[in-house]
């Protein structure tokens, strides 16, 4: 289990509790050892790309630094301080957050930050709190798409299935399948007819056609292998090695399973998936406030 930032603090101490000069690799390297993290959980990340461990070897760093307890003498090198030292000697049981308050360095270091903070927004010195400034960013992303992807599959499913295909439709060109609306896309029957509602051309070139299936589904009513059936049946009957199965709602387990194995390839969609592409490729929705978090360009700080 990869352990919060704030139990970090006290192996990194420890660890250079030698006077040694460290690179940060270094560091996070010996670290993960320390932890028996996995090679799974060296490599978890956070939305940004950047690995978890990492990130929060980060913090746990940046914090100790700002207490005066450790030192960097030259770019990505640490040391432990005299400070520092003095705080092994104690021998305490852990170092948080609320440990590191009894410093000054620190106090005016997270006194600096409230006052930067137009608005009181919550500090990441609550004890309380193990997690990152990033992960603490990202969770309240996740939690605001999440919200955001219920309420679009809810106005999906107050309107007629012809918008549905005509959505499904869109969104597919907007994934870059095909051209123009009008160019990529072609109605094969009614809704339902011989299981195919519509194409689109793989390509802006046409090389290869892509026969859907839309099923705009009330919640509780599962797709099912046999409807999975009709439709591949579907499409043999014209000769197609491609198909796309969207619904809002979801697949049994007999259905996916039943896909995995076939000569044509079948793409089964789900209303948790659906709406996440909705939302990737801007279907029915438009941005709000965008906050950009920049970080230190190393390269442009190197004098070699």
């Amino acid at each position: 289990m990869i352990p919060d930032f704030q139990a970090i603090m006290l192996p990194l101490l420890k660890l250079l509790s030698d006077k040694k000069e460290y690179h940060i690799r270094d560091i996070t390297e010996k670290l993960a050892d320390s932890f028996n993290l996995t090679e799974e959980e060296r490599k978890e990340v956070i939305s940004s790309g950047q690995y978890i461990f990492t990130n929060r070897v980060g913090w746990a760093r940046t914090y100790l630094k700002k207490a005066g307890l450790l030192e960097s003498p030259e770019r990505a090198m640490y040391r432990i301080t005299e400070q520092g030292l003095g705080v092994l000697n104690q021998n305490p049981a852990q170092i948080n957050i609320k440990y590191l308050k009894q410093f000054p360095e620190f106090i005016a270091f997270t006194k600096s930050k409230k006052e930067k903070s137009d608005k009181g927004v919550k500090q990441v010195e609550d004890t309380n709190d193990l997690q990152t400034p990033e992960e603490i960013i990202e969770n309240a992303y996740q939690g605001i798409r999440s919200s955001l992807a219920d309420e679009l599959l809810n106005k999906v499913m107050e309107l007629s299935p012809a918008f549905f295909e005509r959505l499904v439709i869109e969104l597919l060109v907007k994934m870059g399948y095909g051209g123009s609306i009008k160019e990529a896309s072609a109605v094969i029957g009614k809704s339902g007819d011989e299981g195919i509602d519509g194409t689109i051309k793989e390509d802006k070139l046409g090389l290869d056609i892509i026969y859907i299936q839309a099923k705009r589904w009330q919640p509780g009513n599962t797709v099912s292998r046999p409807e999975i059936q009709k439709f591949v049946g579907a499409l043999a009957g014209k000769s197609a090695r491609k198909g796309i199965f969207i619904t809002t709602t979801s697949f049994t387990k007999d259905a996916t399973e039943y896909v995995e194995h076939l000569d044509t390839k079948v793409r089964l969609i789900d209303g948790e998936q659906l709406t996440d592409l909705m939302i990737d490729y801007d279907i029915g929705v438009s941005k709000g406030a965008i906050y950009e978090i920049k970080k230190i360009d190393t390269d442009y700080f190197s004098e070699e």
